[in-house]
């Protein structure tokens, strides 16, 4: 890649040349031009406005050859986060380096309100986690753990400022669980404010009683895990919650749904004119209970929750994406280490942490969908940056690449080659769910904001870059 410097200083007008510009809508060979950090304009390529922009650019960029793609928007991380007795592994400054060299320019991370404590606490302390740490933009959701009369109220003060979507959770009882009772009460907020209900959607009581039955017998594997919480309870929490979401005429997003009996529910749910969405996530696409039953406890680096499922149900989450009947792919990362961590579950894997490392190859494996025909290029750039970005209030600022956004673009080289592994991968974790996939193309070059992040593969960004956004209501309803 050719890159011109003109003077010293900050960057203030790019001239990005040669490229396929690939959006949600279009793919067009365009010259882009970015100014001050945001998107001005675009011209045919080679013409006349395009070569009066590159006289005058500050840098040029030459993209021939590669893609030229919005950044990502991952609606969906767990970064420095509380569970098990642990944290997650990334941090905010590892976790947003680790998404930037994969493509990701923008993350959306949960926030969490404590049992007994006021959302604002919760929302707090993650700001203080996460204030100058950040290598690209951020927002948060909310995880609302204990609904009750303060909490709904505060509900109304968070969308006001920003955070508009409310993640709640019919698994984990004792921890996260919210009854059927307090789900409808936080729908019922939700349809007046504005706001959007996130959901967990597994049967959390019934997951209990199976998971003490199959310790009382001896299964302590982690392939288990995958066992116990049942395909059939994740379809059944899903259906009660479309249900439960009917009633409060409230939207609802279902998150990392794993199983072809849930995108049922929400396919059916989207057939009456619901506004019912779903997210599933590159771990249920790619892998499987296979990777569950690894020998020597190695299982463990593949407990999350939704676990995997057997390798038939990629099929169908494959077509929901064709279909639409699932809108974004996120990642769901929440990474413990091997070695000391997935390890307090050795002799019981109801003690291993949930959660997998997959923030920095999200777009790589999305694309690798395309190579494989799954899906198109245009759909790769709507399931992963601009269906995140309206679902969640982010729109037009972040997720297309149009006059008056973000300059927060991609040069994405489609044809390199590149093997997945724990040697060559940014995350801090000690192992990599996807070690010695082979993958055609890579992220080549990166801006967020007009910046280099990324710089033909070497890191050039700096933790306090990333700005924190606040967030608009869903623009994504039917």
């Amino acid at each position: 890649m050719l890159f011109v410097w003109k003077g010293a200083g900050i960057v203030s007008r790019t001239v990005i040349s040669g490229g396929l510009v690939i959006t949600a809508a279009d793919e067009i060979h365009a010259d882009v031009l970015v100014e001050d950090g945001r998107i001005a304009a675009l011209a045919a390529e080679g013409g006349p406005a395009a070569e009066s922009w590159r006289e005058s650019a500050d840098r040029h960029i030459d993209a021939t050859g590669k893609y030229v793609i919005p950044g990502g928007v991952d609606a969906h991380t767990h970064l420095d986060f509380p569970f098990g007795g642990t944290f997650s592994s990334d941090n905010f400054e590892s976790g947003t380096r680790a998404a930037a060299w994969g493509g990701t320019t923008t993350l959306v991370d949960f926030a969490v309100q404590s049992r007994g404590q006021a959302l604002r606490a919760g929302l707090d302390l993650w700001h203080a986690k996460s204030d100058s740490q950040c290598a690209i933009d951020y927002g948060f959701h909310m995880i609302l753990s204990d609904v009750n009369e303060h909490s709904l109220k505060e509900m109304d003060l968070l969308v006001a400022e920003g955070v508009t979507s409310f993640k709640l959770f019919t698994a984990y009882p004792g921890v996260f669980y919210s009854d059927d009772g307090q789900i409808l009460r936080a729908m019922q907020r939700a349809a007046d404010n504005g706001g959007l209900v996130m959901m967990h959607a597994e049967n959390g009581i019934a997951i209990d009683v199976l998971v003490e039955q199959a310790l009382a017998e001896g299964r302590t594997d982690p392939r288990y895990h995958g066992e116990v919480r049942r395909v059939l309870l994740e379809a059944e929490a899903t259906h009660r919650t479309i249900q439960l979401a009917r009633v409060a005429g409230a939207p609802l997003y279902v998150v990392h749904v794993s199983a072809e009996e849930a995108v049922a529910e929400i396919a059916q749910a989207r057939d009456k004119g619901l506004n019912v969405f779903g997210e599933t996530c590159p771990q249920y696409l790619f892998l499987s209970t296979d990777n569950l039953a690894e020998p020597d406890f190695e299982g463990a680096k593949y407990v999350c929750s939704t676990p995997l499922r057997p390798r038939e149900h990629q099929a169908a989450l494959w077509q929901g994406l064709r279909t639409n009947d699932l809108q974004v792919v996120s990642t769901d990362h929440c990474p413990f280490c091997f070695q000391g961590q997935k390890e307090l579950g050795r002799g019981d894997f109801s003690k291993i942490p949930n959660g997998m490392p997959g923030v920095e190859h999200r777009m790589d494996l999305l694309h690798q969908g395309v190579v494989e025909g799954r899906i198109s290029r245009r759909r790769w750039i709507e399931i992963a940056c601009a269906t995140p970005a309206r679902m969640f209030g982010l729109y037009p600022k972040k997720g297309t690449i149009a006059p008056g956004t973000d300059a927060d673009i991609v040069i994405y080289d489609p044809a390199a080659e590149q093997t997945l592994s724990v040697e060559t991968h940014h995350m801090n974790v000690d192992y990599s769910a996807y070690e010695g996939k082979q993958l055609t193309g890579q992220v080549e070059t990166v801006l967020s904001r007009g910046e280099l992040v990324i710089d033909r593969r070497e890191f050039a960004g700096r933790a306090g870059h990333g700005q924190y956004i606040p967030r608009g209501t869903c623009q994504y309803l039917i």
